[in-house]
């Protein structure tokens, strides 16, 4: 497989706030965003930034707000934090302060780096590998690069979850043998002992207990979840007052129509429903089959 290779600079201004799988991104020459294809195309802003999302990761979310469900709701921020600022570490900002609202101030401001692309999301953000600026790129930038498992490696995505700060997150564009790459690191983080960052706590599989929107983002008693089942379950949560319990979760998920298959070739399947499973009593939520066995369609 192929992927667009684009030079430039990871840049954070004091202010932002860069999670633990999304951060800007300006090119040295601000065309080559013309060259990115996907579902939409990437807009960037005045001084050529726009938002680079990394290809193959869910970190935890640090500010999430979908229009019309709520206020803005974190996901217990220990780990969360520590994603953003690995991101960080490994693109090479060597100083992150990082403040109480999630903005944070680095030294450097800007570090150079490349990203390798197949495209861009409906919501115009790059899905890229991200490189700091001791990776050589292989080729010029514009061009396009086969990818190989050597060169996945000392990618940011990689990094991640070999720190086991991230969770597998897998859509179209990634071939598989790539895909089996990053399981692999996130499987020997979660697998190592002690577990490895978020494994050490993370109920997806085992089943965290639900009362309301705090069992998921209180700093102290919330449990960790899969981002991706933390931003349905926020939602359907915030989506009424008088939501306060898993009893109508399975029938939001199925409105929502989530498109997925489970891998390596099975059936398109519609509704996230089919993923989880609720206890008799309506308060332990589980997601029994790992994210690194599903492709994702919703990209």
């Amino acid at each position: 497989m192929s992927m667009l290779l684009i030079r430039g600079s990871f840049r954070v201004d004091g202010g932002a706030e860069p999670d633990g799988d999304t951060l800007p991104f300006i090119p040295d020459d601000v065309a080559d965003w013309k060259l990115v294809g996907g579902r939409a195309p990437v807009v960037p802003k005045a001084d050529g930034r726009a938002p680079v999302r990394l290809e193959g990761v869910d970190a935890l979310e640090t500010h999430y707000r979908k229009p019309g469900y709520g206020k803005e709701r974190r996901q217990p921020k220990k780990f969360g934090r520590e994603a953003a600022d690995a991101l960080l570490r490994h693109l090479g900002f060597t100083s992150i302060d990082r403040h109480e609202d999630e903005t944070v101030t680095t030294v450097p401001v800007q570090v150079p780096g490349f990203i390798l692309t197949s495209g861009a999301d409906a919501y115009g953000r790059c899905i890229a590998l991200a490189f700091d600026g001791s990776v050589r790129p292989p080729v010029y930038s514009g061009y396009e690069v086969a990818v190989d498992k050597d060169l996945l490696k000392r990618s940011a995505n990689y990094r991640l979850l070999e720190d086991g700060l991230a969770y597998p997150m897998f859509y179209p564009g990634l071939p598989g043998y790539l895909r089996d790459v990053l399981r692999e690191a996130a499987r020997e983080a979660s697998g190592s002992v002690p577990p490895k960052g978020l494994w050490a706590v993370d109920k997806t599989i085992a089943g965290a207990l639900i009362s309301d929107i705090g069992s998921i983002t209180d700093d102290t008693t919330g449990v960790v979840i899969l981002p991706k089942l933390f931003r349905r379950l926020k939602d359907y949560l915030d989506s009424g007052a008088a939501v306060s319990s898993l009893a109508g979760f399975s029938a939001y998920l199925a409105g929502a129509a989530d498109e997925y298959r489970f891998l390596p070739d099975g059936k398109t399947q519609t509704g996230l429903h089919r993923l989880i499973e609720i206890s008799e009593d309506g308060k332990i939520l589980s997601m029994p089959r790992p994210s690194d066995q599903i492709l994702f369609l919703d990209k």
